[in-house]
């Protein structure tokens, strides 16, 4: 329950904030004023019905020419502002008390008082909203549907109508009324003709009842032939909020939900009458883009020239529209003629009015699934005509399984969501385009299900009978589904501008001072360089024109879309191997799986529902199969070519000089062949005797960041509020400098070490492919953003003398000295107004950030990407999953240490040492367990997943002695005599982890 708020404070957070008070009053009497526009609408082109009308507003007068649906709508505003007269509605006689019918049975007055109407006269405009329009406006391009009615499989279904009790009272007055309502209901698509024809029906069988003496038995006879002829009708022909009113209605007068489980079912079963439910009226849709567009304020002061304008704006908009397979943007691709609002009333009052009808639409969305399953692939081509509709019966479909999920999960979901994956791309990105702008409410609730789903799916999957979860149709549909929610609570949370993206991030080329070009690639074109290293970007991404990095604060947190109970489940080592099929085979080779690899499903490629501990194994995967290639390389070349080869990166490094033997021999080898980068790093520390199995290579790890980072070598500066590191923009190192310490970074995550480094989060997010920008300097330096901050929120027009900043900024370099910068020409005679807040902010951001440390980033990304480049990090992780695979966890929960350590000679979880050992830890500082776990495993950094993930070793190193514990840091062994005290336990394991340094043989 707690969680469950957690994230609905989370969800709400990054909604925008509803307007105030007087707004509010605002905004509804623009509702009445659309009310009103709305009856003016349907005066212009539909006409009020009576031929003898004499408003020559009215289309019934003949005196209105034909007109688009736009053209109507700027001319019923127009209308409106000058307060034109209104014909009256079309109103229905009350029928005559029942003795009065009785007297008049034997003639056919009952049947004419029926069909007679009031004549009509125009009226003044009314003061108030007009009331709803009893009849169905029909658009001009719907055409007649002859469907055969689909019965759902429900015995409810088939039951008898039951007539109301002769007790009810105070129906036989609007009985009429209601009739002509339901018979609208039936035929809603059908023309004029027929409607007359069917209320003929109903007419004559409502004369033949009339010969009953009392009003019970005239309604219950006026209801049954109206029953008989929705029965007999052709069958419904869609949905909408007001039909479902009426038959909510029928169900409760005649105490059954056979007419309501009927039609429903019939609906919610066939795409072609679903795709038509729901929908936005020509009124509707045309009348809300022309007040969209509108000025503030009372729509009566609008003038007519405004009016034409707006017009001419929507044609405009409408003639522009691009098709769905070419490059839409956002926006475009958002559109819908869904009514989601009418659509959710609707659900919500069916569900509460008859919470049986679940079952039944249930069902349908299962034939629904089935069916479109089968026509996406079979019947229905690639084209805007035919793929447009189903698009509407999807985003119909899943708000109709929210409204009782449970019931929907495990049959109707599966085949909703294997229906989705049939559609063609920009039909996928139209409907997460849709979701995310109409729908942004929905996110949240269809992850659960979804995440549900596959919660369930796996807990019943058997690995030994059924195969991966990448062989699971049900997983890997509703993980295709998850990928467009994804990016549609990217596109529905706050989008950086696009502006902010690097152009250059592939650039992996040697830089000047490492220009010598390897022999075995002297023959390969810069084009083939450029293919090899081409990475993999996902189509919904490219079409969408959007990626995570786009958006710092999604709608739902990024963290929601992990499904840890799937990741424990998956196995990593074959998702892998598909992936470098995929890749393989889309580079022109051949995949290692051999057969369509499009046939083949890979969760790398769908990184968002992995946590990071799982795409961390993906990433060791990818290193130790490349470590691997080199050295088979190696050896084939010595055995072939009779031309030995090191097929492991050999660093010797002396202590006292590790900086300037640890980057010389870097160099050196960037320079001969920057492929032997990715091989596996060996190090050597001159005259110690430790083989390197691992735990050498995170000590010199640690050594060289120590050093690398220290304020005496001047390539970093220390922000002394976060104590975060930055670029020394005016450093006297040159570009080298920096490209090989980017290749350190590189090695690192390469080789699986964690680094004591600490980056702000613009580091990483540099490193992937933005740039810095202003909300980037909260971690760097949060004094400044929050100065800058306060001028932003400044509302006052004596911005200039309270705060006297000019475009001139001044900064300080390492030594403290005070520079100065013009972020523009004549900067200084340039004063910070309200007009200019917001470009001073963007033009320092960016100085601090990217311009005044270009050419030091450069190169420390240029080399970063020299053992990066062919890893699938840009492809698994984001910025934040990048920080913490570089540095580690920061929950350093001991107790989860406890639980997952094992041990060995002779020691066993009861041994009193091991108690003993576990008190003093627990009783330990931070400071002291850090450098437990630096003697203990070469790191005192946590690995992703927390210390549960490190497999500590305690083993048991003979009986009571004076000797110090000692460790194997290459495999995470901890060598313990087992002392006969826990004091002298303690004294000997403080002084071992306190003065420990170096290697030797045991």
């Amino acid at each position: 329950m707690e969680r469950s708020k957690d994230n609905n404070r989370a969800i709400g957070s990054h909604k925008n904030h509803r307007t105030i008070a007087s707004n509010d009053e605002l905004e509804v009497k623009r509702a009445s004023a659309k009310k009103l526009i709305e009856r003016y609408f349907y005066q212009l082109m539909e006409g009020c019905g009576n031929e003898q009308c004499s408003n020559k507003n009215c289309a019934s007068s003949g005196k209105v020419s034909r007109m688009t649906a736009n053209a109507a709508a700027a001319r019923a505003i127009q209308l409106f502002s000058q307060e034109a007269p209104l014909c009256d509605e079309k109103k229905t006689p009350i029928l005559s008390k029942p003795s009065e019918n009785h007297a008049a049975s034997g003639s056919s007055s009952s049947s004419a008082a029926v069909h007679q109407s009031m004549e009509c006269k125009p009226t003044p405009s009314p003061s108030s909203p007009c009331l709803d329009r009893s009849g169905t406006y029909l658009e001009e391009n719907k055409q007649n549907m002859n469907t055969k009615r689909v019965e759902v499989a429900d015995n409810s279904s088939l039951a008898d109508v039951t007539p109301m009790e002769e007790g009810d009272q105070g129906e036989t007055s609007n009985v009429h009324s209601d009739s002509r309502k339901r018979l609208a209901y039936d035929q809603p698509v059908e023309s004029s003709s027929s409607s007359r024809n069917l209320r003929k029906m109903a007419t004559n069988q409502l004369h033949d009842s009339t010969m009953d003496a009392n009003a019970d038995s005239l309604s219950r006879n006026v209801d049954s032939a109206l029953s008989t002829t929705i029965t007999s009708a052709q069958g419904a022909q869609h949905l909408s909020e007001e039909n479902l009113n009426e038959l909510i209605d029928w169900c409760k007068r005649h105490r059954s939900d056979s007419l309501l489980i009927r039609t429903v079912g019939a609906v919610f079963s066939a795409h072609q009458l679903l795709s038509k439910s729901f929908q936005l009226s020509s009124a509707t849709s045309s009348i809300d883009r022309m007040l969209a567009r509108a000025p503030p304020g009372d729509l009566r002061n609008m003038k007519k020239e405004d009016i034409r304008s707006l017009e001419g704006d929507l044609d405009k908009d409408e003639d522009s529209k691009a098709p769905p397979d070419s490059a839409q943007d956002v926006l475009g691709m958002s559109y819908t003629s869904v009514d989601v609002a009418a659509l959710r009333r609707s659900l919500k009052m069916v569900h509460a009015a008859r919470p049986d009808i679940v079952g039944p639409i249930n069902n349908a969305l299962q034939l629904l699934g089935e069916s479109l399953s089968r026509d996406l692939r079979v019947s229905l081509k690639d084209t805007q005509e035919q793929i447009e509709p189903i698009i509407s019966v999807f985003v119909i479909a899943f708000e109709t399984m929210l409204i009782a999920s449970a019931d929907f999960l495990e049959d109707t979901y599966p085949r909703i969501c294997a229906a989705v994956t049939y559609l063609p791309m920009w039909a996928q990105g139209r409907l997460a385009s849709i979701w995310a702008q109409h729908c942004p409410d929905s996110i949240y609730p269809m992850l659960q299900q979804i995440q549900q789903l596959i919660t369930i799916t796996t807990l019943s999957l058997n690995p030994y009978q059924q195969g991966p979860a990448q062989g699971n149709e049900v997983v890997c549909n509703a993980t295709k589904v998850m990928k467009l929610i994804y990016f549609a609570n990217i596109l529905a949370g706050d989008l950086e501008p696009k502006q902010y993206r690097e152009t250059d991030l592939r650039d992996t080329s040697l830089p000047s001072f490492l220009s010598l070009v390897p022999e075995d690639e002297e023959m390969v074109g810069e084009e083939d360089r450029r293919t090899s290293h081409k990475r993999l970007e996902d189509p919904l991404a490219q079409l969408l024109d959007v990626n995570p990095l786009d958006c710092r604060k999604p709608l739902v947190p990024y963290e929601e879309f992990y499904n840890e109970l799937l990741c424990d489940s998956i196995e990593m080592d074959h998702d892998y191997l598909i992936y470098r099929s995929i890749t393989t085979a889309e580079s022109g080779g051949t995949p290692l799986l051999g057969g369509d690899v499009s046939k083949h499903f890979c969760f790398m490629q769908h990184a968002f529902i992995l946590t990071t501990t799982t795409k961390t194994l993906a990433l060791y995967y990818d290193s130790r199969i490349r470590m691997m290639s080199e050295r088979r390389i190696s050896a084939m070349r010595q055995y072939l070519l009779d031309d030995p080869v090191n097929p492991f990166l050999n660093l010797r490094i002396r202590r006292d000089h590790i900086i300037d033997d640890a980057l010389v021999e870097l160099e050196i080898i960037a320079m001969s062949n920057p492929k032997d980068l990715k091989k596996q790093l060996v190090v050597e520390f001159t005259g110690e005797q430790g083989i390197d199995e691992g735990g050498v290579s995170k000590e010199f790890f640690q050594l060289i960041i120590e050093e690398i980072f220290n304020p005496d070598y001047g390539m970093f500066v220390t922000n002394e509020d976060t104590n975060m590191m930055w670029f020394n923009s005016i450093s006297f190192e040159n570009e080298a400098q920096f490209t090989l310490i980017g290749i350190v970074l590189g090695l690192a995550i390469y080789n699986n070490i964690i680094l004591a480094v600490n980056f702000p989060m613009v580091v990483y997010r540099k490193l992937m492919g933005m740039r810095g920008s202003f909300p980037d300097l909260k971690d760097l330096n949060p004094v400044l953003y929050n100065s800058l901050k306060s001028l932003l929120e400044y509302t006052e027009n004596d911005m200039e003398d309270v705060f006297m900043q000019t475009f001139k900024i001044g900064y300080q370099d390492v030594f403290g000295s005070t520079l100065e910068h013009e972020l523009k020409p004549d900067g200084d005679k340039i004063y910070v107004t309200q007009e200019n807040k917001q470009e001073f902010v963007e033009l320092y951001s960016d100085f601090l950030l990217n311009q005044s440390v270009e050419k030091q980033f450069k190169a420390f990304r240029r080399g970063f990407q020299m053992v990066t480049d062919e890893s699938p990090l840009h492809l698994l992780f984001r910025p934040e999953e990048v920080e913490l695979i570089v540095c580690g966890s920061k929950e350093f929960d001991f107790d989860q240490l406890e639980k997952s350590t094992e041990y060995e000679g002779g020691f066993t979880v009861e041994s009193q040492t091991i108690k003993d050992f576990w008190t003093i830890v627990h009783g330990l500082s931070m400071e002291t367990k850090r450098k437990l776990l630096q003697f203990t495993t070469g790191s005192d950094r946590v690995p992703v997943g927390g210390l549960s993930r490190l497999k500590l070793v305690i083993a048991r190193n003979g009986p009571d002695c004076d000797r110090l514990p000692t460790s194997h840091t290459c495999f995470n062994v901890l060598l313990l005599p087992e002392y006969d005290s826990k004091e002298k336990l303690e004294e000997r394991l403080l002084k071992a982890i306190t003065y420990s340094k170096g290697f030797g043989m045991l």
